[in-house]
């Protein structure tokens, strides 16, 4: 898989007041930022061994980080490579009708869809998806074949809600909702 991620300043805990130089500005390095897309996600599909998180040896992952004048919302150009190639509509079924435990659970801050898949060839963009589900819900779009890998798609998160506090909160509804933090009696 070959990713590029344009992030929004926000991912930086700024904003346009406090980083003027963003302004019609970007920034092709993120420090740690790569790293950490490529290994994080072999750590969710790895296995807990004595107590540790071993990383799963795949997906390879590559990936580039670019910060972009955006305030929120981190969008990333992706190229996927699969051992059997599904179709196309396969994977619009799947994305559209994934649920996770947090859908499964209905969790308060869960999106009820978790992924939106978007027919129009100029979306997601920031300022019309965003804000799927409260910010909770990921855009996908531009899914079609690709002459190198088999797929290239085009995918939105809001990185604030998603990504730092609504996944903080949704993280502990999960917990709570699996036993793993109870009230203080």
């Amino acid at each position: 898989m070959v990713a590029t991620t344009y992030q929004a300043i926000s991912g930086a805990g700024k904003n346009f007041k406090d980083w003027p130089e963003m302004v019609e500005n970007i920034i092709p390095y993120i420090g740690g930022e790569e790293e950490k897309s490529e290994q994080e996600p072999l750590r969710l599909w790895g296995k807990v061994e004595n107590g540790e998180i071993v990383k799963a040896s795949e997906p390879v992952i590559t990936c580039q980080c670019i910060r972009v004048p955006v305030l929120n919302g981190h969008t990333a150009a992706v190229f996927v490579k699969f051992r059997k190639k599904p179709t196309k509509e396969e994977l619009i079924d799947r994305i559209v009708n994934f649920k996770g435990i947090p859908q499964e659970l209905e969790l308060p801050s869960a999106p009820k869809q978790f992924i939106q898949y978007l027919e129009e060839d100029n979306r997601p963009q920031v300022t019309l998806d965003v804000d799927f589900e409260k910010g909770m819900g990921i855009s996908v779009g531009r899914l079609r074949e690709d002459l190198v890998y088999d797929y290239k798609f085009v995918g939105l998160s809001h990185n604030t809600v998603r990504g730092a506090a609504g996944g903080a909160v949704l993280s502990a509804e999960l917990l709570t909702a699996k036993g793993y933090i109870k009230a203080k009696e």
